[in-house]
């Protein structure tokens, strides 16, 4: 199931209901207020909002991800390179690049992640 993107004000709440949870949704209150300046009432709200969307639960006031960190931003990688390059992984590869040299290190990387994705 591909769930929607998330605004970068909602990834950066998620980042903190994956780095403290499970965590209090009072705790949660105190943390976006320290980092984001933000009242009770916005987190609260953001807090709905993605429990719909189905990211987090918030369950007997713990907050709680349902996705990882990895799955939203795979998620958000692979739309973005089918956005801005049609979905062409070399484009993709080739624009980030931008002509930089590559040490022997990352090209061993990269190869050795080509390799476990290849279809066979």
């Amino acid at each position: 199931m591909t769930r929607p993107v998330l605004a970068e004000s909602e990834y950066r709440f998620m980042e903190l209901v994956w780095d403290h949870e499970p965590v209090s949704s009072g705790a949660l209150v105190e943390l976006c207020l320290e980092t984001f300046q933000w009242k009770k009432s916005t987190t609260y709200t953001v807090i709905k909002r993605l429990a719909a969307k189905g990211f987090l639960k918030n369950e007997k006031s713990t907050v709680t991800a349902l996705v990882s960190r990895e799955e939203v931003q795979a998620n958000a990688s692979e739309l973005f390179v089918e956005r801005t390059f049609g979905g062409s992984l070399p484009g993709f590869l080739a624009a980030f690049l931008g002509g930089r040299a590559i040490s022997e290190q990352e090209a061993a990387e990269l190869k050795r992640l080509i390799d476990e994705s290849r279809e066979d």
